[in-house]
């Protein structure tokens, strides 16, 4: 895989794909990593001469614009942290794109409308996806990719587009895979991973490809109440996918023969009621073992006890990979859980991976140190679908032979 070092850009169009997808809350940015994360290569390349033009998603607009979705908060965020201006097209291929462009000097930077609002980014056609790349190719005369977020997406921008143009991938890309080879290739043990999250179903993939490569294999969030069922225990009403449980009996009866270690919660944090995230109301939270969940009662965050377990797991690792938060951690009642877990990776001496999305954000949310962590990753659904062996259509883009 070429890096932007292999392409001379100084006079030159550079179309730089990055994963801009940041939280808006009323049009406020309401967590900047993953803009942060690629500002160092958009900043290098600018300072080497190149005429920048990025251009991402935000949310999953249906092919048309949508004010909710627009990226202006972000051309002026992404202004502020260059510390030089951004230009912002209104739209992605159209007139205004044009003529941002083609007004773009040596050094400065444009950003692009969001790329859903046309429907040729996501369309499955490829006559349809093909002819939006030709648009977008149009505008550039090299092609950066660094939107480490949408490497799993079949899309125009993050697929077809690259074989119109000379490649590379960007600083961020090289870095985050970099990081996940660390994870799949020679990996140092004992390596333990931490899942959580809602559904059982997003990580059943990941959770039979890391049976073969863990060693410990940690459950927390809604989806542990799947794994909790699947082993007979009353569940009350917390999130649970009935469905899945024969193929979670399946994958712990699998861990049992590999002798990997799977741990489950052994008390929750719980409620009557789904908190109010808004109004951050006291929602009366209660401690109970995890296998005396009664009805009425839905488990919301790991409980103290378990805390404890997982961090006494965690503390030998040589190797962690966390994704998704251990319980609701955007109400401060069920907020400890993925507090402790945080705090029990920045205790670890291990390499530590924050698997991206939920994660990431609950790392800032929570006030920890970035710094303090080995690694914390753009991408939770393409972190995930790295490790579990698939290709991913971003990447396999950018290692084309030209």
């Amino acid at each position: 895989m070429k890096t932007i070092d292999d392409l001379q850009v100084a006079g030159r169009r550079v179309f730089v794909r990055a994963d801009l997808n940041v939280p808006l809350s009323d049009g406020t940015i309401t967590d900047d990593g993953r803009i942060r994360a690629v500002v160092p290569t958009i900043a290098r390349l600018a300072e080497a001469g190149a005429r920048v033009i990025v251009a991402s998603h935000l949310g999953r607009p249906k092919g048309a614009p949508e004010a909710r979705y627009s990226l202006a908060p972000v051309a002026r965020r992404l202004g502020e942290l260059l510390g030089r201006p951004v230009a912002f097209a209104g739209d992605t291929v159209g007139d205004s794109a044009r003529a941002t462009v083609a007004g773009l000097a040596d050094g400065e930077v444009a950003l692009l409308e969001n790329l859903r609002f046309n429907p040729g980014e996501t369309s499955k056609d490829d006559a349809e996806r093909g002819a939006f790349a030709d648009d977008l190719a149009a505008l550039a005369d090299l092609y950066v990719g660094d939107g480490f977020g949408a490497v799993h997406r079949k899309h125009a921008s993050v697929y077809d587009l690259p074989a119109r143009l000379p490649h590379a991938a960007g600083g961020l890309i090289a870095t985050e895979v970099g990081v996940l080879r660390k994870l799949t290739d020679d990996v140092a043990r004992p390596y333990a991973v931490v899942l959580g999250g809602a559904k059982v179903s997003d990580k059943l993939g990941v959770i039979g490809h890391l049976l073969e490569r863990a060693d410990r294999i940690l459950i927390g969030g809604g989806m542990a109440y799947t794994f909790l069922a699947a082993q007979g225990h009353e569940v009350g009403d917390s999130l649970l996918q009935e469905d899945q449980i024969p193929a979670v009996r399946a994958y712990l009866a699998k861990a049992a023969e590999r002798g990997v270690e799977f741990v489950l919660p052994v008390d929750v944090v719980a409620a009557e009621q789904f908190p109010d995230l808004s109004a951050k109301t006291p929602a009366n939270p209660v401690v109970v073992a995890a296998d005396k969940l009664t009805p009425g009662l839905q488990g919301l965050d790991i409980g103290p006890e378990t805390q404890r377990l997982y961090a006494a797991k965690l503390a030998d690792a040589a190797t962690v990979f966390w994704n998704g938060p251990m319980g609701v951690f955007e109400h401060p009642d069920f907020a400890g859980g993925t507090r402790a877990l945080a705090q029990a990776l920045v205790d670890t001496p291990a390499f530590t991976v924050v698997g991206g999305g939920d994660s990431a954000a609950a790392v800032r949310i929570l006030g920890f140190d970035e710094a303090a962590f080995g690694h914390i990753s753009t991408g939770g659904g393409a972190s995930l679908e790295y490790l579990e062996g698939k290709e991913l259509p971003g990447l396999a883009a950018l290692g084309d032979s030209e």
